[in-house]
Parts: C-alpha cells; structure tokens; sequence
C-alpha cells in the first residue's frame, strides 16, 4: 500500500478519526501517507498544574500518529496495534499549538517502527517519541 498519495492517506485517517481520546485532545489530522504523517495538537487544555505541556499529551499524540500509520501500511484485513513506545522530552510548549510529524524507520510485513517529532510554534524540538507496532490479520467474519 506504500503507493497510496497523501490526499487519498488524509481521506483515511480523516474517515477512520482518531479516536475519542485524541479528539478531547483537540488533535486534527494536517497531512497523512505512508512516508510522513502530520498532525497539531492544542497546548492549551494539554498541560500539566504548572502550565507546561503534559509529557503525556506528547506521547498521545506520537501513538495516535505512528499507530494510525502503521495501519494504513497494514492495509485491509490487517490490524497494527502497538508493541512498545518511548519518548524523550526535551522542551516544555507553554502556549499555542505542537505538529507531530511521523516518519517510517521500517515498514515490514509484521513489524512497523515510526518515529514522531513533535516541534512547537517556533518549531523547536519539544518531543521525540518511537513506536513499534505488529500487525496481524483480522480475524475471518464468521
């Protein structure tokens, strides 16, 4: 599925959705193919007590990213679910919006690994997050 055109990948994810979790995050879809994917991410409502964006928010962000990714190479009857994610923080965004771009390390036929670097209004670096997803075929409907 690797020929798959970003404007055709965008209609995908955007049909798909994120799920309601990157929702209430307030994550939209900017840009979406098998060899980058790019999504924003409020800073506002995404913080920590003290104002800074939430480490977790980051990685919400990645998984969503690297994960729906993952299953648009997996392509139909195929099912990528997330294996193993890391991230490092290297800066705090304390006010407008993060993009998260993700990018294939390896895209195999059971293993997938994306990395999502995740940049501030400045775009400076704030997040690097790693995620390995397996896919497997879906079950036959019975």
């Amino acid at each position: 599925m690797s020929d798959v055109a970003t404007s055709e990948g965008l209609d995908w994810a955007t049909a798909r959705g994120m799920g309601a979790l990157a929702e209430k995050m307030g994550m939209e879809f900017v840009e979406f193919g098998i060899d980058r994917c790019v999504a924003t991410m409020p800073v506002d409502g995404n913080t920590q007590p003290v104002g800074l964006m939430h480490g977790g928010a980051y990685v919400v962000l990645g998984e969503s990213l690297g994960s729906m990714a993952a299953n648009l190479h997996a392509g139909a009857g195929r099912l990528a679910v997330g294996v193993d994610i890391n991230a490092t923080h290297t800066r705090s965004a304390t006010s407008g919006v993060v993009t998260g771009v993700c990018t294939p390390v390896h895209l195999g036929r059971s293993i997938t690994v994306h990395e999502i670097v995740v940049t501030d209004d400045q775009g400076r670096r704030c997040s690097t997050i790693r995620i390995t997803n397996m896919i497997k075929d879906l079950p036959a409907a019975s």
